[in-house]
């Protein structure tokens, strides 16, 4: 609060202080008042009505100061009905009860939508993890009866998987920090790995794989498989009809390890490539092909940013695509394990 503003918000009152002061001069000079003690009289009120108002205009921006300090340094800035200060008058302690109370009812709202996101989200991890096994007898079914049909079904049942995994995800991704588990990952393994669990996958639509990944990362490898399975699925899905193919590999920077993805299928029309990580977005690509959710790149956006890494898309539509994965390295990961002091020798 400046102290222009408090002056504007005070005018009616400087204007009625003026009136006043102008109707006693008139009366004291009709009652034959000399102007010298009709003039002290009248800066006697001026003055008093300047202090009045400036120690009040004081006070005011003290106590909003100190709200302004208190609300940078809390959080959950909801929660500034209760530490507000002590007010500085009778209308700003209604104000603060006011407040106090519209916050209570904000908080108990806040409380019940988080105690049924926390319940929906335990449904769901239920459910997946019941469905999995069936899931699971399926695929062990379609192993121990090969053949050109139970082919086909283990390829469906390995989208159905693909599209369980993508709900569990979603569910999890609020609270990634509960399952980390941050260790040094040998990023060959990691996306053979991701191969081998999208193998029916690939076969069926005749997607060939190149993988020339020789460095290691400190990430979580069960998270990172999820975004990369992720981005295997983009690649078999908006293919090209012939000679598909994904190639993996990474570039060691100084301060960084980037893993890219490249496929050469239909690609991304240039004014949508800034918007196929946001949530929900199908694009031009989406309507034609199958239904998309447009969740699988948002969530790979949202891990990423969970697990501190960069990633980034390049396309050019009829050519493919291209998604880098920047892992940071810092000082301490950089060396190699050799150089690292064994401890227990010391």
């Amino acid at each position: 609060m400046t102290v222009r503003e408090f002056v504007k918000d005070r005018i009616f009152l400087l204007m009625l202080h003026l009136c006043c002061m102008l109707l006693l001069a008139g009366f004291l000079h009709a009652t034959g008042y000399s102007a010298e003690y009709t003039f002290l009289i009248l800066i006697c009120w001026a003055l008093i009505a300047i202090v009045s108002l400036g120690f009040s205009c004081y006070r005011k921006r003290k106590y909003f100061r100190q709200m302004e300090k208190l609300l940078l340094r809390v959080d959950q800035r909801y929660l500034l009905g209760e530490l507000m200060p002590e007010p500085v008058s009778l209308e700003d302690s209604i104000y603060r009860d006011m407040i106090r109370v519209s916050n209570k009812s904000a908080i108990e709202k806040i409380r019940g939508i988080e105690e049924e996101k926390r319940e929906y989200r335990e449904f769901i991890e239920g459910w997946v993890h019941e469905i999995k096994a069936p899931l699971t007898g399926i695929s062990l079914i379609c192993e121990n009866h090969r053949g050109e049909e139970t082919r086909r079904i283990a390829a469906l049942n390995q989208r159905m998987e693909a599209l369980v995994e993508l709900v569990l995800y979603y569910a999890r991704s609020d609270e990634v920090y509960k399952d980390y588990m941050i260790r040094k990952v040998s990023l060959q393994e990691v996306v053979s790995g991701v191969l081998a669990r999208n193998k029916y996958d690939l076969i069926q639509n005749q997607v060939t794989a190149e993988v020339r990944c020789e460095e290691f990362v400190y990430t979580d490898e069960k998270w990172i498989s999820f975004i990369l399975s992720q981005l295997v699925i983009n690649s078999v899905k908006y293919r090209k009809e012939n000679g598909a193919c994904i190639r993996f590999y990474t570039e060691k920077q100084d301060r960084s390890v980037c893993l890219v993805t490249e496929d050469n299928g239909i690609g991304i029309k240039g004014e949508e490539l800034s918007r196929i990580f946001e949530k929900g977005f199908t694009g031009s690509n989406g309507r034609k092909k199958e239904r998309s959710t447009g969740m699988g790149l948002y969530l790979c956006r949202v891990l990423c940013g969970k697990l501190g890494i960069s990633i980034s898309a390049k396309s050019k539509e009829g050519e493919g695509t291209q998604v880098r994965l920047e892992f940071p390295v810092g000082d301490y990961y950089a060396r190699e394990e050799s150089e690292i002091p064994n401890l227990t020798n010391l």
